[in-house]
This record gives C-alpha cells, sequence and structure tokens, in this order.
C-alpha cells in the first residue's frame, strides 16, 4: 500500500466518523422546539421596607469583591468627588478622559488632561504612555461578582481607554451598583454595544499559579464609589 493510497483511506474514515457523528446528533434532537425559562430576576429589589438596607448591602458587597480583586476602592459624597479624585491623581502627570466625563471632576487635578474624541481621537502610542491614566464612569456594576460595565457610553468612551493605559480610574454611582448579571444586563441602554468587563486588574495565572498583572489590561485599577 502506498502512501497517498494509506493518507486517502484515512481520510475516508474520517468522513465516515462523522458523518456518523452527526447522524446520532441530528438523530437526538427534539423534534419540538425548545423553551427557555425567562423568569430569572431581571431588577432590583425596590418599594419594599428594607430596599435601602438591600442597596447598602449590595454597595458593600461590591466594595468587598474589587478589593479581594486587589482594586483601591474609595467612598465619598457627590460633593467630594472633585477632591477626591485631584488626590487620587495627585502624582500622575496626565491623565485621559472620554469626551462625557464632566470637566468638574477634574477641577481640582494639577495636572494635563488629555480629552480624546471625534476628530481628534487619541492613539494607541498616546494612550500607551508612561505615566499616564484614564479616568472614565461606567454603566453598572454588578455586586456579585464585583464586575464595573462600560458599555461606550459618554462618559466611558471606547474601549481602548480601559484597555491600554496601565491606570484606570472609574467613578461608580451607588445607584449604578445591581445584585447580579441579569439585573445589569437588563439596566444597559443598547445591550448591543461593545461591553468592557471590569474585575480587578487585569491579571492571569500560569500552570505553576504565579500571578502576572497587567497582561491585557491595566495593572492598577481604582475604583471612586460614589454615594447617590
Amino acid at each position: 500500500m502506498t502512501s497517498a493510497s494509506r493518507t486517502g483511506g484515512a481520510a475516508a474514515g474520517q468522513g465516515s466518523a462523522r458523518d456518523e457523528v452527526l447522524a446520532r446528533i441530528r438523530a437526538a434532537r427534539p423534534t419540538e422546539p425548545v423553551r427557555v425559562p425567562r423568569d430569572y430576576h431581571t431588577a432590583p429589589a425596590t418599594g419594599t421596607p428594607d430596599a435601602g438596607q438591600a442597596d447598602r448591602d449590595r454597595v458593600e458587597l461590591l466594595i468587598d469583591r474589587l478589593v479581594d480583586y486587589r482594586a483601591t476602592v474609595r467612598r465619598c459624597t457627590p460633593d467630594g468627588v472633585t477632591e477626591a479624585l485631584a488626590e487620587l491623581l495627585g502624582e500622575v502627570p496626565t491623565v485621559v478622559v472620554p469626551a462625557g466625563v464632566p470637566e468638574g471632576w477634574l477641577s481640582a487635578y494639577p495636572g494635563g488632561i488629555r480629552r480624546d474624541g471625534d476628530p481628534d481621537p487619541l492613539t494607541v502610542a498616546d494612550l500607551d504612555a508612561p505615566g499616564l491614566a484614564v479616568l472614565t464612569g461606567c454603566a453598572v456594576a454588578i455586586a456579585e461578582t464585583g464586575t464595573l460595565i462600560l458599555d461606550g457610553g459618554p462618559d466611558q468612551g471606547r474601549r481602548l481607554l480601559s484597555l491600554v493605559p496601565d491606570h484606570h480610574l472609574c467613578v461608580v454611582r451607588t445607584d449604578q451598583v445591581v445584585g447580579g448579571l441579569p439585573e445589569a444586563l437588563a439596566r444597559l441602554a443598547d445591550p448591543t454595544r461593545p461591553l468592557t468587563l471590569v474585575s480587578g486588574p487585569s491579571a492571569t495565572s500560569d500552570i505553576e499559579l504565579d500571578r502576572v498583572e497587567g497582561v491585557h489590561g491595566p495593572r492598577r485599577l481604582e475604583v471612586l464609589i460614589v454615594d447617590g
């Protein structure tokens, strides 16, 4: 038997096995449409006597998760946002902000401010500059998983802004904090937008569980929780 004939025989055998597997899968498929349950919880607990306590519990849970993921968390009142941001960014020479970040947020910040926007979007090289930080808002935050969701809204900007710079500072209002993922998805203005989910600084571990930070995103994540 030649090499060519052996190869052809193996290919024919593989094809037959594939056909058989596919046939079994088709035979196992249900003949009637499958109903997917959609009655899971999609709204926050509001209007109940303990709703206020539930809100506080969600915020505390979010903070606990974020800290566990090695993010730095600070909390302030709406009147304290400007001062808190100035302190958090005190040693940062330049901060990048999306077009929709309120100007008042950085009114006490002494460093340089670069605003990303159209027609002057910053390049990847701009965003990768040493010592640069990015300041964004968020669309919604999930307490159970400690996850911040950015959906490209005006105060969040392009995905590059929160993926390229090594330092990300995110402002989260307490009324943006929900319990779980279904509630978070229900809050999104347009769930078809590209989403960025952030749970702590970028990190990964190899087979020896040696942690490496900053592989696919910022090595430093700071979250400012603003009481709503």
